[in-house]
């Protein structure tokens, strides 16, 4: 796999400072979606953010994505605050993304073409992004041809040859079956060692946040409650993720998110049955 490095803009820190997020719900009551919120990571690495669902965790995203705006506070890329949506940021949704009326490299070069990429340019760039994800020989299909873990693929190279220097990630694997996900996530890490963006990746599974992240964002009522470096060795797998080590962060992330082990008991099982 190949990087081309003049395509690649993840130089710069990402910064929450002081971000509040306030709705008013249609029964007249304010939704504090995001409190007094304030980070910074640095370029190139990948965090995890982690929580249940309506705590905050995509309101995060939207912000950083320029599609919501604060109450408070200010997002920054670099020293530019975030005002509004910008190719230096991308977003990948958890529902398939890609247009269906598009054939595969259309699709991966529609961001290319809307920024005025001659035809020559933007052939060069999908052809190198669609080789990454391993779709090569797909390039002329359709996405309704391609089972549900391509589609990602497809989503992933398209996000690459953007040039965007944050992917925002929310939950983009949720839907996909347990081998579908692992496979993607080898990709996923195998892409950004590669090209060292910076990404922020939204899930509520635990060991998914432990698998991929540098760092793991947990949220809870709007608040950013604990930030926590995961110094686990790469690659991790099913050794590393069995470790002591490990199980501690996981239960420092249940006991930090309010969620005692023994409400996940069922779940666990329904998911092995």
């Amino acid at each position: 796999m190949t990087t081309d490095a003049s395509w690649v803009t993840g130089d710069r820190d990402v910064t929450f400072d002081g971000v509040w997020c306030v709705f008013e719900h249609r029964s007249g009551n304010l939704v504090y979606a995001m409190q007094d919120v304030s980070f910074t990571v640095p370029a190139g690495q990948f965090v995890a953010v982690v929580g249940r669902s309506g705590h905050g965790k995509t309101t995060m995203l939207r912000i950083l994505a320029g599609l919501q705006n604060t109450t408070k506070g200010t997002a920054y890329l670099g020293d530019e605050a975030v005002t509004g949506p910008s190719v230096q940021r991308s977003m990948v949704f958890q529902q398939d993304t890609v247009f269906p009326w598009m054939h595969v490299r259309d699709n991966v070069e529609f961001s290319l073409k809307s920024q005025g990429m001659s035809a020559a340019a933007r052939r060069e760039i999908s052809d190198q992004k669609l080789e990454d994800v391993g779709l090569t020989e797909f390039a002329d299909s359709w996405p309704r041809e391609l089972s549900g873990g391509m589609r990602k693929r497809v989503a992933l190279a398209a996000v690459m040859a953007s040039g965007s220097g944050v992917w925002l990630m929310d939950e983009p694997f949720g839907s996909l079956d347990y081998f579908t996900r692992r496979s993607l996530h080898d990709l996923l890490i195998e892409l950004w060692r590669e090209s060292k963006m910076t990404i922020f990746f939204v899930t509520h599974d635990i060991e998914e946040a432990l698998i991929l992240a540098d760092r793991v964002m947990l949220v809870r009522d709007g608040k950013l409650v604990e930030d926590i470096e995961v110094g686990l060795p790469r690659p991790r797998d099913e050794d590393v993720r069995a470790s002591p080590e490990a199980v501690k962060l996981s239960k420092t992330i249940l006991e930090h998110l309010g969620i005692r082990e023994d409400e996940i008991v069922p779940e666990l099982r329904t998911s092995e049955n």
